[in-house]
């Protein structure tokens, strides 16, 4: 068909996008003037370009709210953790394997990934920095080697599948018109050859700086013998973390997740807290005999039970034994159990006033969920707008009006010019992938990667679910945390103390090694 004003509203819409993203700064004012001006030219009526700004807004929030419900939940869960002192003795039996710095660096990884994969890294920086860096570094790690680890395996490895909670999956899948449960199989298989490759080549440049276990290098880490650009206390990570919406509006990502117009710095502090000794209430309650055995049950109950829910999940998958958990079903499972969990951990922590304090949980939940995700509705609204899926509902069209599909019509038109190699697109797409990550965010882009990975797949001969995947790596492995220096990688820093900015160069080459491998393994697998 032939290309009109809108068309080209919306193609200037995406162009300016991209741009502030590079420029790292925040996209939400973009979006909502490109909302308003392709459905303005589309219709010819300001006022219906008016209302579009609602209506995508909307029309977002009915989509994703499943996301929102679910990081609520989760971080509900964790507060309630927090009060009952559970969440320091989760990881504490793990401080007995680390004999000397080269198993602590794995330990760390895998602990933090562990984390992360089910809470996103918001927990998993201050309990690491808490409890398991200063061990660590006393066996010999160096500062720069334990940052790393935390850095690939959480914000990276862990959030760049978001294979539990789903959330990174659903917003790619949306915006590309596929499956869910296809894109979170897909990135789980490349974010392990990124992080795999990443770890492994991060583990070989710093292996040499391994020390002998030593009591001065704690007290040398301790002192500031190695200090960085931020202070030890700087906040913790979030989706990628909780960017600091409310007061930026950028969104990153964990893993979470997403961090607050490129500045971690005025984030706030995530769920977990300061340090406190296993078991230690975190409103500063007194410590029973009572208290500390229903801490130690919990700290075993909660991981068991999520390590059951993948176990039944896995089964469903590769078996017959248990129906199948598809797309949504996973994320209400999770919340589900979630759910029962924090029921079970207010009422044993707090009795009698476990009703109100619940419900706290919850208010705190949701508040936090909001502040992490809510500044994507506005940009995945004006996403929405480029697909006949949702355009007409933006726009006020009547029942069963033909709406438009600006998105698809440009992509259309200009196959020509679009060579059809796979390799070339798988690429194109990982490239803006990881500059929509500038600006510090990790999930602000995936909107934008899925709508062209669903409307370039046809014409590249590549499925579009394969294709989310890749932009879905290069989105927050990006800005998620790992290679930005000034994303919620410096809360990192800051409990690792080293200069985020060693720790951006650091983890560079690693892992651009990894993306490329693992799009090149994605073009020619799937």
């Amino acid at each position: 068909m032939e290309l009109g004003a809108a068309h080209w509203t919306y193609l200037a819409g995406i162009v300016v996008i991209i741009a502030v993203m590079i420029m790292r700064k925040n996209i939400v004012i973009p979006a909502v003037a490109a909302t308003f001006l392709t459905a303005w030219a589309y219709t010819g009526n300001i006022i219906t370009g008016l209302q579009s700004i609602f209506g995508a807004s909307l029309t977002a929030a009915a989509e994703l709210f499943n996301i929102f419900l679910i990081i609520a939940l989760v971080t509900a869960l964790l507060g309630a953790l927090k009060a009952l002192g559970a969440d320091q003795r989760m990881i504490e039996p793990f401080r007995t394997v680390m004999r000397n710095g080269h198993t602590s660096y794995w330990v760390i990884a895998g602990v933090t990934y562990f984390i992360s994969l089910f809470f996103w890294p918001t927990p998993a920086v201050p309990l690491i920095g808490a409890i398991l860096l200063p061990v660590a570094i006393r066996a010999g790690l160096p500062p720069l080697g334990a940052a790393l680890a935390i850095a690939i395996a959480g914000q990276g490895m862990a959030l760049s599948s978001d294979y539990v909670m789903q959330v990174a999956p659903g917003l790619s899948a949306k915006a590309a018109g596929v499956s869910a449960g296809v894109v979170a199989d897909r990135a789980m298989i490349l974010s392990l050859v990124v992080g795999v490759i990443a770890l492994v080549l991060a583990y070989v440049a710093i292996r040499k700086t391994v020390t002998a276990p030593s009591l001065e290098s704690l007290l040398a880490w301790e002192g500031g013998a190695e200090t960085g650009t931020v202070p030890a206390t700087a906040p913790a990570a979030t989706p990628a973390t909780v960017p600091a919406a409310a007061s930026t509006g950028t969104l990153t990502a964990a893993g979470g997740s997403p961090s607050g117009g490129g500045s971690a710095a005025s984030e706030p502090p995530g769920p977990s807290g300061p340090s406190r000794s296993p078991g230690e209430p975190a409103a500063g309650g007194v410590l029973t005999p009572s208290l500390v055995r229903r801490s130690k049950a919990f700290a075993l109950i909660v991981p068991l039970a999520f390590i059951g829910l993948v176990a039944y999940m896995l089964l469903g998958k590769f078996t017959d034994l248990v129906p199948e958990t598809i797309g949504g079903q996973a994320a209400a499972l999770v919340g589900g159990v979630a759910a029962v969990l924090l029921l079970f951990a207010t009422l044993v922590t707090d009795g009698k006033r476990s009703l109100e304090t619940c419900a706290e949980h919850v208010v705190d939940g949701l508040v936090f969920s909001v502040k992490a995700m809510g500044v994507v509705l506005p940009i995945a609204g004006f996403f929405f707008i480029g697909s006949d899926s949702f355009a007409g509902k933006i726009i006020g069209l009547e029942e069963g009006a033909k709406a438009p599909n600006f998105l698809f019509d440009l992509v259309n038109a200009g196959q020509s010019a679009i060579p059809h190699n796979s390799f070339v697109i798988a690429f194109a797409i990982l490239a803006i992938g990881m500059i929509t990550g500038l600006d510090g965010s990790g999930f602000a882009g995936l909107p934008l990667t899925g709508s062209l990975s669903g409307a370039l797949g046809p014409a590249s001969g590549v499925d579009p679910a394969t294709l989310a995947a890749v932009g879905q790596m290069g989105c927050v492995w990006s800005g998620g945390g790992v290679l930005i220096a000034w994303s919620s990688l410096i809360a990192v820093a800051g409990f690792a103390r080293v200069p985020v900015l060693d720790l951006a160069r650091k983890a560079f080459v690693p892992v651009v090694a990894g993306l490329v491998a693992a799009t090149i393994f994605a073009v020619i697998v799937f």
